[in-house]
């Protein structure tokens, strides 16, 4: 992203619909589970280091993050815009009790039911790894909500070439049957990250926004 252009903060954290923004704002929400590397990822795209906060217990998350992206170029040369980035609480951690889990895949599914600036899911998954239960829960979800999104192959640059391009047909396979398109990256290489931020920026701005903002 151009840093000279625009920027990125945190907007804020939301533990219910009703703390969810108002300002009609387009919105790419990033899933997947909780120690795939979302934070990583989203200050990669950002280019904020420290932006989304990386623990070293996963499923810390627990809220739905808000961050604003401020005066991002829109696709063809059509001026500048705002969009949020928003980090929802990643799913499969065990340790978490039962009823803290429930309370958050409410709050999950109170978002991407109903939220209509959602424009686009980013579904992160560990490329080394086939899908989790929950993972294939999610695509099931998403398909069936035809909710439009890409997987995000992450952690790519652990594995060699030919195996990148194996596991990534894998999880075409097993996982991209409605995506949009997958995309490998790697948060610490930046592996990717270009084109995934090509394609949320796409999303964010699509006819709708553009007719709106005219």
């Amino acid at each position: 992203m151009n840093v000279k252009q625009q920027s990125v903060n945190f907007s804020g954290s939301a533990s219910s619909p009703a703390q969810f923004p108002r300002d009609g704002a387009p919105e790419v929400a990033f899933l997947g589970r909780s120690n795939v590397g979302k934070s990583s990822l989203l200050n990669a795209l950002a280019g904020v280091k420290g932006l989304a906060r990386i623990s070293s217990e996963p499923g810390r998350t627990r809220l739905v993050n808000f961050f604003r992206v401020h005066g991002a170029s829109r696709p063809g040369g059509g001026g500048h815009g705002d969009f949020y980035l928003v980090d929802l609480p990643g799913y499969g951690y065990a340790k978490a009790p039962k009823t803290v889990r429930a309370g958050w895949e409410r709050l999950v599914n109170s978002y991407l039911g109903d939220r209509e600036p959602l424009r686009l899911c980013v579904f992160i998954v560990d490329a080394r790894h086939d899908p989790s239960a929950g993972d294939e829960m999610l695509r099931d979800w998403l398909d069936h909500h035809r909710q439009p999104y890409v997987v995000a192959a992450n952690k790519i640059d652990k594995m060699g070439r030919g195996e990148a391009r194996r596991r990534e047909r894998a999880l075409a396979s097993a996982l991209g049957s409605g995506a949009e398109a997958i995309i490998p990256v790697s948060a610490t290489r930046r592996t990717g990250v270009d084109e995934l931020w090509k394609t949320i920026r796409a999303a964010a701005f699509d006819r709708r926004d553009l007719e709106a903002s005219e």
